[in-house]
């Protein structure tokens, strides 16, 4: 399983840097990897106990689901299959007694089959890395075949109520696939009664962790590529001098330019890009014949991700755009803030759109601006 692991993570870095897939809409995964049975403890509750400990084994299986962006919804089922490596009974339990493995005569393997309903939680993104954690709960069929030449055979099938807890990352290959590697520890706690050979069942639970590379296809939409920019045609010949020019009027007494100014933010951010910067600093540098009128902003976001979490990031915008106006000099005191989430739209879209114009502060100087 290390190995899985860390072949996984090196391909996942080397990917990393180039391609992000889709954040919402339909997928399917597929998965395969290693699978280790937790040493099974079996008893039939009237003395007779033993523990078996299994080879680590193999696992295959797929999940249909929805991811939400925050979230994801999916169904899925999966197969393992180990075998038996060793059986340790104690001293003073029914014969025979002590240690047993294949050289012993000891043969013995399980296969599980499992369907889960499962609810996955985005836990955050580093550039293209996606780090996720949830659970499942579902249905599980069993089996269990355990051998041993000196004693009664278990053997037999059960199946009921299972619940799992997963954790893992993804890494975008393309627009519509992501690479990664997964944990899942599974306990099919309604599927543990195994029939022996004496027409009695055998009591034991066959918890497991396994270690699984991940394939996923995603079906949402793509954005549109930015268009090329074409290159600038080369400047003309300049001009032949000017006349000079007439004497200066008199000086004009400077006039407060109110705005608004308005700078734009990437989806889901907060912080200033240079874009952003440059407007600020013209705002900054207009301010300067306004005296010491009041500041207000008024952050925005696009319609995608719900009405809180949007609050939440206009008031991010918003103060992200005062330290920077407060770190050039600007009082804090003079400076306001509202965060209006997805409401007001300067571009109206349907609930949902990434739209680039949304995603905005305003800053306006005076009395009475914002409202």
């Amino acid at each position: 399983m290390r190995k899985i692991l860390i072949a996984t993570a090196l391909a996942s870095s080397a990917l990393a840097g180039s391609a992000y897939a889709d954040d919402t809409g339909p997928y399917i995964t597929i998965e395969g990897g290693a699978v280790a049975q937790r040493h099974v403890s079996i008893s039939d509750g009237a003395g007779y106990e033993q523990t078996d400990a299994f080879k680590h084994g193999w696992e295959a299986g797929g999940a249909v689901g929805y991811d939400f962006g925050h979230f994801r919804l999916e169904a899925e089922a999966f197969h393992d299959n180990s075998v038996l490596k060793s059986q340790n009974r104690p001293t003073g339990t029914t014969p025979p007694n002590g240690y047993y493995d294949q050289s012993s005569g000891l043969y013995g393997r399980t296969r599980t089959n499992a369907i889960m309903g499962n609810v996955l939680l985005g836990l955050g993104h580093w550039g293209g890395v996606k780090v996720y954690a949830g659970g499942g709960a579902g249905y599980a069929d069993t089996f269990l075949f355990d051998n041993l030449a000196s004693s009664g055979i278990i053997s037999g099938h059960d199946h009921g109520f299972a619940w799992q807890g997963i954790a893992g990352l993804t890494v975008p290959v393309s627009h519509s696939v992501d690479l990664g590697v997964k944990y899942r520890y599974f306990d099919p706690s309604g599927a543990n009664q195994f029939g022996y050979s004496d027409g009695t069942t055998r009591e034991g639970t066959l918890r497991s962790h396994s270690l699984l590379a991940t394939l996923t296809f995603n079906f949402g939409s793509h954005a549109a590529p930015a268009p090329e920019v074409a290159a600038a045609p080369p400047p003309p010949p300049p001009p032949p001098p000017p006349p000079p020019p007439p004497p200066p009027p008199p000086p004009v007494a400077p006039v407060c330019n109110n705005g608004p100014y308005i700078v734009f933010f990437d989806w889901d951010k907060s912080a200033i890009s240079p874009e952003a910067a440059n407007i600020l600093d013209s705002a900054i540098q207009a301010y300067g014949n306004c005296g010491t009128v009041p500041i207000t902003l008024a952050g925005y976001t696009d319609s995608s991700g719900s009405v809180r979490y949007n609050l939440g990031l206009a008031a991010r915008r918003d103060e992200a755009v005062q330290a920077y106006l407060t770190g050039h000099g600007i009082a804090a005191t003079s400076i306001s803030s509202h965060a209006y989430g997805k409401a007001n739209q300067r571009v109206p879209t349907a609930d949902g759109v990434r739209e680039l114009q949304n995603r905005r502060v305003e800053i306006t100087y005076g009395t009475g601006a914002g409202n």
